[in-house]
């Protein structure tokens, strides 16, 4: 069974000390914790690894997330270079649960260039550094499957065609022509999506165009025609009344207020 560890990553983290660890020159095992911080560890060379009382082998490419408190052991293999970041995590937003070790696979020369990215902005800039370390631990929990909570991981399909869409809002979307650009049926998407989301492919472009009229409406001067062109409904009439039936009032009025 995996061992997970419960993330919450919707606020921003607070990096404590950012660096490269040296180990295994004077001693082959190393024994400790931290009483009050995350430690977050990328890895390049091979290793056994024991994160309390779970055991893992560490290669080149894997990465480690572990809570305040727990204990860890490593038995190295000579000398042993890591990229680690010690941090507090905010207790805002839902619980992620994450491996506790994993391999980047894939993500892993991206992963890497995010953490000495924020090596080089830290301490100087700290607010850079960790933009920085939040991308990375983002990427990190996305490498594998939520696990436990009787969570399921949405098709990659799923993701693919709501990226799509984000990118898309200002031009035509056809749930054809989406389907086939993320490689599955028009069927198969529909499927995929309302088991995902609750909601049709049409349903979601529909609410999300709605929602960036509103904020634009609300948040910005830009201009009603160029508004309702932004968020891919040119035609005024159609917008007027997408806004009263989906918003609850018109644009003006949801402007006026």
């Amino acid at each position: 069974m995996v061992q997970t560890v419960a993330v919450r990553l919707d606020e921003p983290p607070e990096p404590v000390a950012i660096g490269i660890g040296v180990h295994g020159t004077d001693g082959q095992v190393d024994d400790f914790l931290l009483p009050d911080l995350w430690q977050f560890h990328f890895y390049d060379y091979t290793a056994d690894l024991t994160v309390g009382g779970t055991g893992h082998v560490l290669r080149p490419g894997s990465v480690s997330l572990v809570p305040p408190g727990t204990p860890v052991r490593y038995h190295y293999r000579g000398r042993s270079e890591h990229l680690y970041v010690h941090l507090r995590l905010g207790t805002g937003g839902d619980p992620r649960d994450v491996p506790a070790v994993q391999h980047a696979g894939a993500q892993a020369v991206a992963l890497d260039g995010q953490l000495r990215q924020a090596l080089a902005a830290w301490p100087q800039t700290r607010g850079r550094a960790a933009a920085e370390v939040w991308a990375a631990l983002w990427r990190v929990a996305g490498l594998a499957p939520p696990q436990g909570r009787g969570a399921r991981a949405p098709h990659p399909a799923v993701g693919a065609a709501v990226a799509l869409i984000e990118q898309r809002l200002a031009q035509p979307l056809a749930v054809s022509e989406i389907a086939k650009e993320v490689g599955v049926s028009h069927n198969h998407l529909t499927r995929l999506f309302r088991t995902a989301t609750g909601q049709t492919v049409v349903g979601y472009v529909r609410a999300r165009r709605m929602e960036r009229a509103r904020h634009l409406l609300r948040a910005s001067t830009l201009s009603i025609p160029a508004i309702a062109a932004t968020v891919g409904i040119p035609d005024l009439q159609a917008f007027n009344k997408a806004c009263r039936r989906e918003l609850g009032a018109s644009p003006r009025g949801i402007r006026g207020a």
